[in-house]
């Protein structure tokens, strides 16, 4: 079991690693205030700060890793959740759907989405018996 929530857990971290560097490449591409064609200031002081919280949550897979899988779970569902509500605002009535299915960035994440709460609880339980592995051998 152990074995596989390591795999979950670095499947993870690159599925994050590269949500960061996309974010980097619109920073570097776009510049430290772009406004993301107009989005409200909440919304792209978000999708900036992923730039960096991405990246640290991949870490925290490691270092922390009972911080790093909630961690994970949350990010990407906040990020899901953002981003349709931010969409939803944009298009038509009615063409949210259609939106989705045509947008691989969008379909992307909703996919990392249920990947990660589909092996949620591998991973969580591959850190918990570490942890008390640890302490048993302390």
């Amino acid at each position: 079991m152990e074995r596989r929530g390591r795999i979950i857990r670095i499947t993870w971290a690159a599925c994050l690693v590269l949500a960061g560097l996309n974010h980097a490449c619109i920073l570097l591409q776009h510049g430290l205030f772009w406004d993301y064609n107009g989005a409200a200031l909440a919304s792209a002081a978000y999708w900036l700060s992923l730039t960096v919280i991405d990246p640290l949550v991949a870490a925290l897979l490691f270092l922390r890793p009972t911080i790093g899988v909630p961690a994970t779970a949350f990010v990407i569902t906040a990020n899901v959740v953002h981003n349709l509500a931010v969409t939803s605002a944009y298009v038509p009535d009615g063409a949210l759907f259609r939106f989705v299915l045509a947008s691989p960035q969008l379909l992307a994440q909703i996919g990392f989405m249920l990947f990660v709460m589909a092996t949620w609880a591998t991973a969580w339980r591959d850190v918990r018996t570490g942890q008390r592995t640890a302490r048993e051998g302390a």
